[in-house]
């Protein structure tokens, strides 16, 4: 039985965890993130937070909404999650697939803050206010961006974690 799970939600929700607990159930994982670090790595630049969003953003300007849900396809197994699914355009594409399910994942912004503080990455932000804002246009965006908040609205099922 073919089963594919796709999962969105806003940074630091907890998708990588619920990823990997679907890989040690038995299910490949990939990310659309990986698609973007990709082509990062190939125009010489970091792999930070802004540096990815401006990628994935130009990416779907230049190739169509869906491009990294496309570009990750071949790559699915009978049984696979695709986390980091951040447009509408991506959901679009993956449920082309049977058996496909997006599962929305979100916690309270304060409890994703102290996650994102915890994890160091690179542009998550180092205040509260300044991770606010950098998910307020992650949540809001229209056309290329992302639009964290449509997808959510698009979610088979809610998990608050």
């Amino acid at each position: 039985m073919k089963i594919w799970v796709g999962l969105t939600g806003p940074n630091a929700s907890g998708k990588g965890e619920a990823s990997r607990f679907l890989s040690e159930a038995g299910f490949s994982q990939h990310s659309l993130s990986d698609v973007v670090r990709e082509e990062a790595t190939r125009q010489g630049l970091d792999h930070s937070r802004d540096s990815l969003i401006r990628i994935g953003t130009w990416l779907r300007q230049e190739f169509g909404p869906g491009v990294l849900a496309e570009r990750t396809l071949p790559l699915l197994e009978d049984r696979s999650v695709v986390d980091s699914i951040r447009n509408p355009g991506e959901i679009a594409v993956m449920r082309g697939l049977p058996g496909f399910h997006l599962l929305g994942v979100d916690a309270p912004i304060e409890l994703r803050f102290e996650r994102s503080r915890l994890r160091a990455r690179s542009g998550d932000g180092l205040t509260l206010e300044v991770f606010r804002r950098k998910e307020s246009l992650e949540l809001a965006g229209e056309g290329p961006g992302q639009q964290l908040r449509v997808c959510l609205s698009l979610a088979d099922v809610m998990i608050l974690n």
